[in-house]
């Protein structure tokens, strides 16, 4: 078997995930309770029978070093296997392709054949193996995996065509218009050998595969495209990291990533934490509860991390609830993200009311009415939080004038 070394870009600051990533990159971020956004493309290399993995960090790492450790959860600390985490020396990486560049001298000791680069922060299960099988059939330099997209989405990504052998002849990174539907997934193959001429002839300060080394590389290279038909989502928004989360508790027939499948198993580093517990008197609807959580009130269509506790007469509705967060007796939580280890205070309404005001800081960040808390705070008693509101950890909550926090606010 031809060797492979699995790089994941794992540095990106996450900026329209806001509060979520002040203190931790994208792909630390908690997902679906137990996880991590990273552990989704770890399991998938681990599934797939790839070990030789360098994960490629820059900002707030430590969250993301500490998870990820010696490798152990996803069977990275084998002696035919290692995971590396590589950070910069001197300089930021500037582009994903400068992140690789500045990696070079790793990618040439490891002497693989393929180089498989992956993001670190996409929710999706995936054989690599396929991907890399069709590429050495094709023979060729470079094999971008692509998913189907709506056009009205296409300024978020590459947007590619291929001919009919799927060969690729023109890519656009992020374009504003398009009728291109093939959009890349950010994963691609590899021959070492021209991944790193390119990376040594190119010589943008920023250089960026979508950017620069795709578009040349089809005009003097085979590159071709990998349909990928699978679940596959970008959750870099509040709106898209709320819906994704929820979409996991939909029924076994509507449910698009099954989490639950023993022949690909979602790995991670998991705490250990006592069985879930729920009161004789709780109600709970559509719900993932984690290790540790305790129910005593309602909980419809919600994501419960670990160490959650939802007291007696509380109720929580539409919400990612993240690790240590606890709900006094008859607070009410509605349509919110809130970050670890904060107090939701008795009787406080945090998600309340039908004014739909945007944020007003930075309205392209919420305006579907969600409303999101950071870490460690301490919401008043019966305090009313509105809706698209943004609470920063560190705000001092109890001296909020009214008790009362409109909506569209935005509180540091």
């Amino acid at each position: 078997m031809k060797k492979v070394l699995a790089l994941i870009l794992a540095g990106g600051r996450g900026t329209r995930l806001d509060i979520l990533s002040e203190n931790r990159v994208k792909p630390s971020v908690p997902f679906a309770g137990k996880y991590r956004i990273i552990d989704f493309t770890l399991s998938n290399c681990a599934n797939s029978g790839i070990y030789d993995i360098a994960i490629l960090t820059q900002y707030l790492p430590f969250s993301l070093n500490d998870h990820i450790g010696s490798g152990k959860p996803w069977d990275l600390d084998r002696r035919d296997s290692k995971v590396t985490l590589l950070q910069p020396h001197n300089e930021w990486y500037m582009g994903t392709a400068d992140a690789v560049r500045k990696n070079i001298h790793y990618i040439e000791q490891v002497k693989a054949d393929y180089v498989l680069i992956l993001s670190g922060d996409h929710i999706y299960k995936m054989n690599y193996r396929k991907m890399i099988d069709k590429h050495i059939e094709n023979n060729a330099s470079l094999t971008v995996g692509v998913n189907i997209v709506d056009p009205k989405d296409a300024h978020h990504f590459g947007m590619l065509s291929a001919d009919e052998n799927l060969r690729i002849n023109e890519f656009v990174e992020k374009p504003k218009n398009t009728t291109l539907t093939m959009a890349s997934m950010g994963i691609y193959v590899f021959n070492t050998d021209v991944l790193i001429k390119y990376l040594k002839e190119m010589d943008n300060p920023d250089l960026d595969f979508g950017k620069h080394i795709i578009p040349k590389m089809i005009h003097e290279n085979p590159v071709f495209a990998y349909k990928f038909y699978g679940y596959w989502k970008d959750v870099g928004t509040y709106e898209s990291y709320l819906e994704t989360n929820l979409g996991l508790i939909e029924t076994v027939d509507k449910i698009q990533l099954d989490m639950y499948d023993p022949s690909w198993k979602i790995y991670t580093r998991s705490e250990e934490l006592p069985a879930v517990k729920v009161g004789s008197k709780a109600s709970i609807k559509q719900a993932l509860l984690s290790n540790g959580s305790i129910v005593a009130g309602t909980v419809e269509r919600s994501v419960l991390s670990p160490g959650v506790i939802v007291h007696p007469f509380a109720t929580v509705r539409n919400s990612v609830i993240l690790n240590d967060v606890e709900i006094m007796p008859g607070a009410v939580v509605d349509n919110c993200i809130i970050d670890k280890h904060t107090l939701i205070g008795a009787y406080a309404k945090v998600g309340f009311g039908d004014d739909l005001t945007p944020n007003i800081e930075h309205p392209e960040l919420l305006t579907t009415g969600i409303t999101v808390l950071g870490k460690h705070l301490n919401v008043p008693e019966k305090m009313v939080v509105g809706r698209n509101v943004r609470i920063f950890q560190g705000a001092e909550l109890g001296k909020v004038s009214l008790n009362k926090i409109n909506s569209g606010e935005t509180i540091r």
